[in-house]
């Protein structure tokens, strides 16, 4: 058995986490935040047998997508003025890691 472990952007999480629940699979749902942009984010775990996770992996790709996005920083230029400079950046996708689980239990 495997633990998908997905982190989603919330801008498709609730796609994901539908498509997943629809082709039968069951889901945890976690709410949070990224340390980079400190945008939200859905951390999703669906426990699966091992056959069971390239499938798993193939709808997370189907509906997470990665945009770009233009936010603002601010630069110190050594006049203690901090100029808000806009930096383009790559948001979105899924970030997903697949655990060995030693023990799967229903209490």
């Amino acid at each position: 058995m495997k633990m998908v472990l997905a982190i989603i952007n919330q801008d498709d999480a609730n796609v994901v986490v539908n498509a997943l629940m629809h082709e039968g699979y069951h889901v945890t749902k976690l709410s949070t935040t990224g340390g980079f942009l400190r945008a939200g984010n859905m951390t999703i775990l669906i426990g699966v047998d091992d056959d069971k996770v390239e499938d798993v992996i193939r709808i997370i790709q189907k509906h997470s997508h990665s945009r770009k996005q233009v936010v603002p920083t601010t630069t110190d230029i050594g006049t203690n003025y901090l100029p808000s400079m806009p930096v383009e950046v790559t948001v979105g996708g899924a970030t997903l890691f697949v655990l060995n689980v030693e023990r799967f239990d229903r209490v």
